[in-house]
C-alpha cells in the first residue's frame, strides 16, 4: 500500500465517500491494520457543564480542514510522507450515557493500539480524555501528559457527578493512568472557586503554567519547560479554550485573556522532539463559532499535531 494517503486540493473528499467530508481530505479508512496514525472523531458532549455543542466539533473541523496542505515549511516536513494517516471515522458514542460512552471510547482506542496505531482524537468535550488515557495506560503504564487548557480539569465533581469535562485528570491520577509529577498544564487562567482549587494539583506535583506566566516570561521560556518530556512517551491533550476567545470563540467555557492563534501555534511547534503516544483536541463548539474561526484553528492545530508525531 502506498504510504501516503494525502490527496490534491481539488479532491476535497475521498471519491468513495463523496458526500462526507473527511479530515484534511484524507480517505476514510476503517481498517486499523492499514494505518500508523488515525484521526478519530469523538462527537460527545455529555460531560459539558455550561455551553453544549462540542458533539458537532468533529464534523465542522473536517469541513474546515479542506484547505490544509501537506507540507509544513516551518518544521520542514510532510507528515503524510512519513506515516499512513487517514480519517478513521467517528467512534460510536452514546449521547445519553457518559459511562457507556467511556466504555465505547476505551474499546475503540484499544482496538487502534492493538494494531500499533497512534490515535489523534477530535472531540467532543474534555471528558473523553479519561477513557483514552485508560486505553493508553494499559500498554504504556502511568503516562506523561502535556495539557493545554484555560482550566485545570482536576475538580473532584460537578453537580454531584465524578465524571464531567471538569474532572478527567483528577480521575486519571486517582486511577494511576497519569504520573502527576510528569504532567504539565499550560495556559491556566481565570476565576476559580477558591485557592483550594489548586490544592490537588500542588499536592500531586503537577507543574502549572498560567497564562500570566506565559506573557511575563515569553514563549521560549514555556518551550524550555517542554524539554523534560523528551525523556519518555507523552500524551498531548488540548482544550481549544486555552486560546483567547477573540481567536477561538466557539467553545463551551470561554475564558478571556489567553494567547492568540499565532502564539499557540508557536507553542505547539515547540513540542517538536517530544515523543507522542497520541493526542486529543477538544471543546470546539460550532454553534458558538463565528465564521467557523474556531474550527479552522482546530483543523490547523491538528495538522501541527501530525507534524509532531
Amino acid at each position: 500500500m502506498d504510504r501516503t494517503y494525502f490527496q490534491p486540493l481539488d479532491a476535497l473528499v475521498h471519491p468513495r465517500f463523496a458526500a462526507i467530508p473527511t479530515f484534511m481530505r484524507l480517505p476514510y479508512v476503517a481498517d486499523a491494520s492499514e494505518l500508523d496514525i488515525a484521526l478519530v472523531g469523538v462527537p460527545f458532549d455529555g460531560g459539558t457543564t455550561y455551553r453544549a455543542g462540542a458533539r458537532l466539533g468533529p464534523r465542522h473541523i473536517r469541513v474546515q480542514s479542506a484547505l490544509i496542505r501537506p507540507y509544513n515549511p516551518v518544521l520542514k516536513l510532510n507528515p503524510f510522507d512519513r506515516y499512513r494517516i487517514a480519517d478513521y471515522g467517528d467512534l460510536p458514542v452514546n449521547p445519553l450515557s457518559i459511562l457507556d460512552t467511556f466504555q465505547r471510547i476505551e474499546s475503540g482506542v484499544d482496538h487502534l493500539l492493538a494494531h500499533e496505531v497512534r490515535p489523534v482524537c477530535v472531540g467532543g468535550d474534555h471528558s473523553i480524555s479519561l477513557p483514552i488515557l485508560r486505553a493508553l495506560s494499559k500498554r504504556a503504564g502511568p503516562l506523561s501528559v502535556i495539557h493545554f487548557d484555560a482550566h485545570s480539569d482536576t475538580w473532584d465533581e460537578y453537580f454531584g457527578s465524578k465524571y464531567s469535562h471538569g474532572t478527567p485528570f483528577r480521575r486519571a491520577i486517582e486511577e494511576g493512568l497519569i504520573d502527576p509529577t510528569r504532567m504539565l498544564q499550560v495556559g491556566l487562567r481565570g476565576q476559580v472557586y477558591g485557592e483550594e482549587d489548586f490544592e490537588f494539583a500542588r499536592s500531586k506535583g503537577i507543574e502549572m503554567i498560567s497564562t500570566e506566566e506565559i506573557f511575563e516570561h515569553g514563549l521560549s521560556w514555556v518551550v524550555d519547560r517542554f524539554q523534560r518530556f523528551r525523556e519518555s512517551p507523552c500524551y498531548l491533550t488540548f482544550d481549544i479554550d486555552v486560546v483567547d476567545p477573540a481567536f477561538a470563540p466557539g467553545t463551551g467555557t470561554p475564558q478571556i485573556g489567553g494567547p492568540s492563534s499565532r502564539e499557540i501555534v508557536m507553542l505547539i511547534r515547540g513540542l517538536q522532539g517530544v515523543r507522542l503516544l497520541g493526542a486529543d483536541l477538544v471543546e470546539v463548539s460550532p454553534p458558538y463559532d463565528s465564521s467557523e474561526t474556531t474550527s479552522l484553528l482546530a483543523a490547523n492545530l491538528l495538522f501541527e499535531f501530525l507534524c509532531l508525531m
